[in-house]
């Protein structure tokens, strides 16, 4: 297993065509102004120990010279064994809603964003802990499965948009049913499973399901964004507002739903949390999941990365000093090969 540090310093190879280039110009000068003078048979008279070979071998050993200078500073690591770590820590699920109704700004900047921002918040108070992220609609798809990887997880968060789902609509109960895929440690005993939605909730059998997965072992629990006033969903094309959404004329006003949270968090067993500050659902998790007990498992990893780049710089001068006490004169044995045709 390999790392790349500094992979930027590759651009410096654009060098060697440039070289290349220039060797071939001054070869073509060089050979156009001789003529001028005087015909090949003179030249190779008053020139006999002159190699063409030999500068154009000149040239290779100058480029391969920089070519493993670039890629010491590109500086390659090499990963030496693969490492067997223990963590300690439990499983959380985000099921984070996309519907379009979250693109309502009655909270700034919108109910998504804020959505977003709670749970990037609580991502950055997680330990060892795995996490995972469910986005939904009217379907539900795995954003970012179960890991350890913190930053990726904020990374997926930050591309979640109503456009990754192909129908409208706000199906929590489709949530709950693929959160129970993530769960793929049979040992784990606590399980979070963390809806953020504005609650706006179409199907009578949610509550159902919540209870079910309770049953099985994963808590639930609902944060809710948005005001219960409610506001329009915008439109916008190019981050420019060109209307809001209407049915039959009138301007859809969407509010958020907060019975319909509640009744899911209490049938799950869990609690219903206001994300409209976004310090107190955060504080909330935090608390939750650092009194919660910790169970131990395993990842593997490649540890022990170690630097390379002297190898390649050492190669790199090696060439580059071959290229400076190479002489471009003939020797006997590549007279006898006479490759560009010199006798």
């Amino acid at each position: 297993m390999y790392q790349i540090e500094e992979p930027i310093y590759f651009y410096y190879l654009a060098i060697i065509p440039v070289i290349v280039v220039l060797f071939l110009l001054a070869f073509w000068w060089k050979k156009r102004t001789q003529k001028k003078f005087t015909d090949n048979a003179l030249l190779e008279k008053l020139a006999p120990n002159k190699s063409t070979f030999k500068a154009v071998l000149k040239l290779v050993f100058l480029v391969i010279g920089i070519s493993f200078l670039v890629i010491s500073l590109v500086n390659p690591k090499m990963g030496t064994k693969l490492k067997t770590v223990k963590r300690e820590g439990v499983d959380v699920v985000f099921a984070l809603d996309v519907s379009k109704s979250m693109l309502a700004e009655d909270i700034a900047p919108n109910r998504l964003e804020k959505a977003k921002q709670i749970i990037s918040k609580i991502i950055d108070k997680l330990g060892s802990d795995r996490v995972g992220i469910i986005i939904y609609a009217g379907n539900s798809y795995p954003l970012l499965p179960i890991t350890t990887d913190h930053a990726a997880a904020k990374m997926f968060l930050q591309n979640a948009s109503p456009d990754m789902v192909s129908s409208q609509g706000t199906a929590i109960n489709e949530a709950l049913n693929l959160a129970k895929t993530y769960y793929n440690n049979d040992e784990q005993t606590n399980r979070f499973l963390i809806i953020i939605s504005d609650g706006e909730d179409h199907q009578e059998e949610t509550k159902q399901v919540a209870q079910n997965m309770s049953e099985e072992g994963v808590k639930v629990y609902t944060i809710g964004v948005g005001t219960e006033k409610g506001g329009p969903i915008p439109i916008k094309v190019s981050g420019s507002l060109v209307g809001y959404k209407k049915h039959k004329g009138e301007t859809v006003v969407t509010r958020r739903k907060t019975e319909v949270l509640e009744d899911i968090a209490n049938a799950a067993g869990g609690r219903y949390i206001d994300g409209n500050k976004t310090e107190k659902p955060v504080d909330f998790i935090e608390n939750l999941i650092a009194n919660a007990q910790k169970n131990e498992f395993e990842t593997k990893q490649f540890s022990d990365y170690k630097d390379q780049f002297q190898w390649f710089i050492g190669i790199g001068i090696f060439f580059l000093l071959i290229d400076v006490f190479f002489l471009d004169k003939k020797t006997k044995w590549i007279k006898k090969i006479d490759l560009f045709n010199e006798q």
